[in-house]
């Protein structure tokens, strides 16, 4: 059995921001392995990458965008699940639970645009989740306007100390990861956690 520290610095998004606009696919069918792996639509993550998304959604608002938060901080046995369900030559695109996933650690997250304006998903090259070329960061095809929307999110993203990966162009790592443990909390393990931090 795989053991796992429990120190932690997370903090829930909508306490930090309550603008940020969640939907946490992972609490839903709508996702690669087409069934929930959540209990509860929440997002999480290390305060000072929180801190740092603030700051990019902020920079967004006078381009009429906001920041959708499809997920945050996952627990370790939701990445041996993703690993175990996701057939060998699509592994690129999931985390090998051996070593963790940076999501592991509160300091990825997935994300994408939403238009203040309408509400609606700003779209992308590809969907979330997509495990194909289109999902690629530097993938050339799609339209222009997903193409620039992309673009605008990842150099946002980078302003703040983020660094994109290049199979997802929804997935960013925040600088300094490799000083927070690898965690397996459930969601409502979390809070508790909270008040001693």
């Amino acid at each position: 059995m795989k053991s796992f520290e429990t120190r932690h610095e997370l903090v829930e998004l909508p306490e930090v921001d309550p603008t940020f606009r969640l939907d946490v696919r992972y609490a839903t069918s709508d996702n690669f392995i087409g069934r929930a792996v959540y209990t509860e639509a929440r997002a999480f993550l290390q305060k000072p990458a929180a801190e740092a998304l603030l700051r990019v959604h902020r920079s967004l608002l006078p381009h009429g965008y906001g920041l959708l938060i499809f997920d945050g901080y996952r627990p370790w046995s939701v990445t041996k699940i993703f690993w175990d369900e996701t057939p060998e030559e699509k592994r690129i695109f999931v985390a090998n639970p051996e070593s963790g996933s940076i999501h592991n650690r509160g300091c990825a997250i997935d994300l994408g645009l939403h238009d203040l304006e309408t509400g609606l998903e700003v779209e992308m090259p590809s969907a979330f989740d997509e495990m194909t070329e289109r999902s690629y960061a530097n993938y050339p095809g799609g339209t222009s306007e997903s193409r620039q929307a992309r673009d605008l999110l990842r150099s946002s993203m980078e302003a703040q100390g983020y660094e994109g990966i290049k199979f997802e162009w929804w997935h960013f790592n925040f600088k300094g990861w490799r000083d927070y443990p690898v965690l397996n909390l459930a969601f409502h393990e979390i809070e508790p956690a909270l008040q001693t931090v």
